[in-house]
């Protein structure tokens, strides 16, 4: 049950993180959070508290692999053990590959996926050691297929499926479990976060959304149950089979109802 877990999360200050964490408490897991802004950081501790669950806040940078180790250090330190860590930390640039500032592409690979690589090295030799545990990797649906003027954020969630899937088939037959969650389009601060880095206002695309209530519940559910992959939005694996199968045509149909062109605030 959710309520014996010791749980890590990454990016855990908004959004899907801090959705993630209150749901797992209120099942009366231990939830260690980690994320850059204290403020932020105090309020879901004690939303976690108030949920049923334990709380341990780390302020950290998971750019930091120092960061990253110290945060398992102090979970451990405080439970004992670590079962699940969610990788969740990210944002997103939005533009044209050859418009966009290369240090904006470096930024997005140091967060989305070297911060998942950190927290993942940090979490796997706890798992060895117990002889189980669970990682589970908040990917995106353009992790899956991209789509147009997402690029750069695009291939960060590329990365962390690749990155996944072979952790995943060098673990095949342990306890040790691993999971990509593909949410689409959600209702958090990502979209006033992106227009900041980006430097233009950037708007929701016309397709599907969720709440990160909706992918915070769908996480639960793969913990209770692991799975490889978790789509909270179940439709959404459709456009994964259509890329497989017909690529040229979805690259036709995500013009015509993808994100539309930027322009950047000089």
């Amino acid at each position: 049950m959710a309520s014996s877990r010791i749980i890590g999360i990454t990016g855990a200050s908004a959004g899907i993180g801090r959705a993630v964490a209150l749901r797992l408490a209120r099942d009366g897991a231990s939830v260690a959070i980690c994320a850059r802004r204290s403020d932020r950081l105090s309020e879901v501790a004690a939303e976690i508290e108030l949920a049923g669950g334990q709380a341990l806040p780390f302020v950290g940078d998971v750019t930091r692999e120092q960061d990253m180790a110290e945060f398992v250090r102090l979970c451990l330190e405080r439970f004992q053990r670590l079962d699940v860590m969610i990788c969740n930390a990210g944002f997103g640039v939005a533009g044209a590959i050859d418009q966009m500032p290369t240090e904006q592409m470096r930024k997005l690979l140091d967060v989305n996926y070297l911060g998942t690589y950190y927290a993942a090295r940090a979490a796997l030799p706890v798992f060895r050691l117990q002889g189980r545990g669970h990682l589970v990797i908040v990917s995106s649906i353009v992790g899956k297929r991209g789509v147009p003027y997402m690029g750069a954020y695009s291939a960060t969630k590329f990365a962390q499926v690749g990155l996944a899937e072979s952790l995943r088939s060098e673990l095949a037959g342990s306890n040790i479990h691993v999971t990509v969650v593909f949410p689409v389009s959600t209702e958090t601060e990502f979209f006033d976060v992106m227009s900041h880095e980006t430097g233009a206002v950037v708007r929701r695309s016309g397709g599907p959304s969720q709440s990160a209530e909706q992918v915070a519940n769908a996480i639960a559910r793969a913990i209770e149950h692991p799975v490889p992959e978790v789509y909270p939005y179940a439709k959404s694996r459709g456009l994964v089979w259509l890329n497989a199968l017909a690529p040229g045509f979805c690259d036709r149909l995500v013009k015509k109802y993808g994100r539309k062109p930027v322009t950047r605030h000089e």
